[in-house]
């Protein structure tokens, strides 16, 4: 079954070139598109989305708070926030509202298929060292003189999922983490599986936020205790 994706942004040329990408992919087929947050919103009322790529400075409804009424619905769809180095603040905020991940504009063909499967998937965050980079520069929206984790679910989590919760947050792929803790890629995806349930998470996005805002790792990828 194809990958359903709805495109929003307010430039139509850009919604055409990444339309062209996407219908060109047997797995993949474009089922709606919107020019603001507003008319996404509209379209998810009608038409079965997997995946939405959403745009962040739009007019009527940015893609920020689209994104944030998108993820508070049940069933919603996955959404990969585009981009670009300028505009990073966006990026942030979107995956505060609930985005699984983000993507600069300008991406290579490529890695945007890459992306969409990946999110679609809910395998991994899409480009983690730029998702550890961005957070890094945003800390000080984050709490600074966290001691310990302050979120009590954290509580819940075994030494080795805390050890797993810490390296995803670095920005390390599963097969990275692996190679860390000397444990295969199953037994890596098991972990991060039982994080997410145990702490309530939809992806691995989430929990890099977390771990950042909780204290359980500090700006510049180290551990706070």
């Amino acid at each position: 079954m194809s990958i359903r994706v709805m495109l929003v942004d307010d430039q139509m040329l850009l919604r055409t070139g990444f339309r062209m990408v996407l219908a060109a992919q047997p797995d993949m087929e474009v089922v709606a598109e919107a020019g603001d947050g507003a008319e996404a919103i509209e379209n998810l009322r009608s038409t079965a989305v997997d995946v939405v790529l959403m745009d962040v400075r739009m007019p009527r409804l940015d893609g920020v708070e689209a994104t944030r009424r998108i993820c508070a619905e049940s069933n919603a769809p996955k959404v990969l926030i585009l981009t670009t180095f300028d505009l990073d603040e966006y990026a942030f905020s979107g995956l505060k509202a609930g985005a699984s991940g983000f993507m600069l504009k300008d991406v290579p063909p490529a890695e945007l298929l890459s992306a969409i499967r990946s999110v679609h998937s809910g395998d991994a965050v899409v480009a983690p060292s730029t998702t550890r980079r961005l957070l890094d520069r945003f800390s000080p929206m984050l709490p600074s003189s966290v001691n310990e984790p302050q979120h009590k679910e954290l509580e819940r989590l075994t030494e080795r999922e805390r050890e797993v919760m810490m390296l995803v947050a670095q920005g390390l792929s599963n097969g990275e983490i692996a190679a860390r803790l000397v444990l295969s890629e199953a037994t890596v995806k098991t972990h991060v599986g039982r994080i997410l349930t145990k702490l309530g998470l939809r992806d691995r996005v989430q929990v890099v936020v977390l771990a950042y805002e909780t204290g359980l790792v500090r700006a510049g990828g180290g551990q706070a205790f």
